[in-house]
């Protein structure tokens, strides 16, 4: 592996946000993930909520290769197999939506960082009892921030990353870091179709690096 997972862990605290991304073309993916890098990004999360989403994170990795420090997950990922097949084309850690154990034992036994989605107290304490040291609060919109203070205040030494619902603005984010979140994971919120769909990856840059700052006074 590149990373260890103390190393992944310390750069999603370190810029404190995630973004969450997918498109069927690569070259708009590319697009993204050089505005993210120059915004300041360095943990990287393409979905695989397409049926290209292996070619495109696979090509994508490879062209990641140009920033040796950015981490570079998958997420959207509910079976071993689908695991497996990312793995094997460099993922860098997995997510997924769910707490599925026989997914966090396959990632376990090839040494591969994994997030577990978690919406309840039982799913946290078995995330916790299969090795996860970090888990998604997932959906962030549902569950809340009161359920991060909750759970933090039960397991103060387990991360915790709300995604889904996470908002950049200051008064979102200051009431989710005041929760004690780890980092928070962003996608429709942060990537505006119009953007996208007219290539405006400065206007994105622009919008993730005052997010970043924002996160930045909010971790004061």
């Amino acid at each position: 592996m590149r990373f260890s997972n103390s190393e992944m862990l310390q750069a999603m605290s370190e810029t404190g946000m995630i973004p969450v991304f997918n498109h069927v073309d690569i070259e708009v993916a590319k697009g993204v993930l050089d505005a993210s890098y120059k915004a300041g990004i360095r943990v990287f999360e393409f979905t695989n909520r397409a049926t290209n989403s292996l070619e495109v994170f696979k090509e994508l990795y490879n062209y990641a290769g140009k920033y040796p420090d950015m981490v570079m997950g998958i997420g959207t990922i509910f079976t071993r197999e689908d695991a497996n097949a990312f793995i094997e084309v460099g993922a860098d850690f997995i997510v997924s939506p769910a707490l599925i154990p026989e997914l966090a034992v396959h990632c376990n036994s090839k040494n591969v960082f994994w997030i577990p989605g978690c919406a309840t107290m039982s799913e946290i304490f078995q995330a916790k009892k299969l090795g996860a040291t970090l888990v998604k609060a997932f959906p962030g919109n549902v569950v809340g921030s009161a359920f991060v203070a909750a759970a933090k205040s039960v397991y103060p030494e387990l991360h915790i990353m709300p995604t889904g619902g996470v908002e950049p603005t200051e008064e979102n984010l200051k009431e989710w870091f005041d929760a004690g979140v780890h980092c928070v994971g962003m996608g429709s919120q942060l990537f505006k179709k119009d953007w996208i769909k007219n290539q405006q990856y400065d206007l994105l840059e622009d919008k993730i690096a005052e997010t970043l700052k924002i996160i930045q006074g909010c971790k004061l």
